[in-house]
């Protein structure tokens, strides 16, 4: 399970990164599909920085650690984590879909991406916790 989360944790970072790119991008954004995909623009938004941050780039430390956290098999951590980066995209989600109208590529893909590590993290907590109830 731990090669899993992480080989989703390094898409996570890559993903984050392309959405780090679009926030310095200063050209056409390549991702602008119409009027509601638009990566430059949620990207270019006030919500794009949190505390002079950029959202990507706390997206990436977060990827970091949670492969950190999968490779020590950490899964306890690792679903508390994973589930704060949920929280944190579901809110990314509702500015895009309720305050821009517009929709990120980078940003919907992160969020398939921890929605998928929480589950996993989640299910290997269980699991874990079933079997050594029956031990």
């Amino acid at each position: 399970m731990r090669f899993l989360l992480i080989l989703l944790a390094i898409a996570g970072f890559v993903d984050s990164g392309f959405a780090l790119r679009e926030h310095y991008r200063t050209d056409a954004s390549p991702c602008s599909i119409n009027e509601r995909w638009d990566c430059g623009i949620v990207n270019h938004s006030p919500f794009a920085m949190l505390a002079g941050i950029p959202v990507a780039v706390i997206g990436m430390a977060g990827y970091v650690a949670l492969a950190i956290l999968a490779f020590r098999r950490a899964y306890r951590l690792a679903l508390a984590a994973a589930l704060v980066g949920l929280a944190f995209s579901l809110y990314l989600a509702h500015v895009e879909a309720h305050i821009l109208g517009v929709w990120c590529i980078y940003c919907v893909a992160s969020l398939v991406i921890i929605s998928v590590m929480t589950l996993l993290n989640l299910g290997t907590v269980i699991f874990s916790s079933l079997r050594s109830a029956s031990a």
